[in-house]
């Protein structure tokens, strides 16, 4: 109770303490502008550094940042003082889902209610390349209305975390709730695995007790390895079916979190939850460890930084600066000189990027670029590498589509412009860009790579 009535960075009015671990302290707090109630997580930054977990406290920024979902806690706002870091999140008052387990089983009903929101929030997750790693029904909150809010992402990865296997390589997680493949150290899928922690909590709600348990963990271990489990007789054929593929000890058979969405026994009462874009690249996790010695400290209101982020990158449109080729760049692009299948593996047979030249000058192709943006819902804004991004503002399949888009000054009359998807779903990349990217641009374009130009200049005429 020691931060009772205290305002924190003339912001937020600390209340009492809903809880505390190692690291960190969450309270209850007052929104002093807008009266609404959050929750605050106090991080003593010295214990973070000292334990090496800032990158810990950077990636639960930037996972948080990205899953913005009805069925996920929110993170608001994050706030840094000399020893301190503050995250203002969404507060969730109705406690954790294990409290209501610990006394006892949930009716059909219920527990059908709960997994639906969890499934619907990990694939949300997983489109954004985020895997959570330590589901269990502690990190699962609920609030006044009894919907499920999926939090504690301080174990999350990124899928840039991946190694050169293309899997994960942490052992982390609760012993309990953790898949087979993290157990055994040889590298595991980050979304296999989190639906694996899906199956055994569907079991813990509808039976009120741990699906393999034991005194001793090794012997839980080898449980776990053979999914050696029992359900109890009042579990309904069909989830005795769903259990038996979702728990499945072999990840590359496992089943899909699409599979379990379209399951029969799942889709009773489902309801399909529309999710909303919020762009990616506005908080910067550095921030937080690097104070200066303001008496307010330092502030990152996500909102306001969204606007300024939009504002700046509007204004910085119109004087981008194409990036020069020189010899050796042009040389390279030439099919003869594509050396890709040395070192890739794989290859799909479209490549997501494309290559386009044209004689326009560069403000020419932006303000092409900037035209079919706004008729196709696009949100256009200057990277930090120079590069110009289309970010969808619709949600497909796999979350927005966003494509990148770089212009090259092969001469002062003569360009290449190279589009690319980073975001997104391909097929709906591949359908945009054949029915929507191509004949909107065709007015400048004097070829596509790999077909002949309409005319019969070549690009080594135009680049002596």
């Amino acid at each position: 109770m020691e931060n009772q009535g205290r305002v924190l960075m003339q912001r937020y009015e600390l209340g009492k303490l809903l809880g505390q671990g190692t690291f960190a302290k969450v309270y209850h707090a007052r929104n002093l502008k807008t009266n609404k109630s959050v929750a605050v997580k106090v991080i003593n930054k010295e214990k973070v550094t000292q334990n090496g977990l800032i990158d810990q406290i950077k990636r639960e920024i930037s996972v948080m940042r990205l899953v913005k979902h009805p069925n996920v806690v929110q993170l608001y706002e994050v706030m840094a003082s000399k020893t301190k870091i503050y995250f203002a999140m969404e507060y969730v008052k109705g406690g954790e889902l294990f409290d209501k387990v610990a006394k006892g089983r949930l009716k059909e009903n219920a527990a059908r209610k709960y997994f639906q929101q969890l499934v619907a929030a990990v694939d949300f997750c997983h489109s954004r390349g985020v895997y959570h790693r330590d589901l269990k029904p502690e990190n699962l909150l609920l609030d006044e209305s009894g919907n499920l809010k999926v939090t504690d992402f301080g174990l999350s990865a990124l899928a840039d975390s991946k190694r050169q296997d293309g899997l994960l390589h942490t052992t982390c997680g609760t012993p309990a709730y953790v898949a087979p493949e993290v157990i055994h150290h040889k590298g595991y899928d980050g979304e296999k695995a989190d639906i694996w922690s899906c199956g055994v909590i569907l079991f813990v709600l509808l039976a009120g007790y741990l699906p393999f348990s034991d005194p001793n963990l090794m012997r839980m271990y080898r449980k776990i390895s053979k999914a050696d489990f029992k359900c109890p007789c009042w579990f309904p054929p069909e989830v005795k079916k769903l259990l038996s593929k979702i728990l499945d000890p072999n990840p590359e058979t496992r089943m899909t979190l699409a599979k379990i969405m379209e399951n029969p026994w799942f889709q009773k009462g489902f309801k399909k939850i529309e999710t909303y874009y919020v762009p990616r690249s506005i908080l910067d996790d550095e921030n937080v460890f690097k104070y200066t010695d303001s008496p307010k400290g330092s502030s990152t209101d996500l909102k306001a930084l969204e606007e300024r982020a939009t504002a700046k990158n509007s204004s910085n449109l119109s004087t981008l600066k194409p990036t020069s080729m020189n010899a050796f760049d042009i040389i390279s692009l030439s099919p003869g000189f594509d050396l890709s299948g040395l070192f890739e593996n794989n290859v799909p047979s479209k490549k997501r990027e494309a290559r386009f030249t044209t004689k326009e000058s560069a403000s020419t192709i932006m303000s092409k670029l900037e035209e079919l943006a706004s008729t196709e819902q696009f949100q256009l804004v200057k990277t930090l590498d120079g590069t110009v991004r289309m970010q969808g503002c619709k949600e497909g399949r796999k979350g927005q589509l966003a494509i990148n888009a770089e212009i090259f000054e092969v001469t002062p009359s003569f360009h290449m412009v190279e589009m690319k998807k980073v975001a997104g779903d391909t097929i709906e990349y591949e359908n945009f860009f054949d029915q929507e990217l191509k004949p909107s641009l065709k007015d400048i374009i004097w070829t596509w790579q790999g077909e002949q130009p309409t005319t019969s200049t070549s690009i080594t005429d135009h680049s002596r």
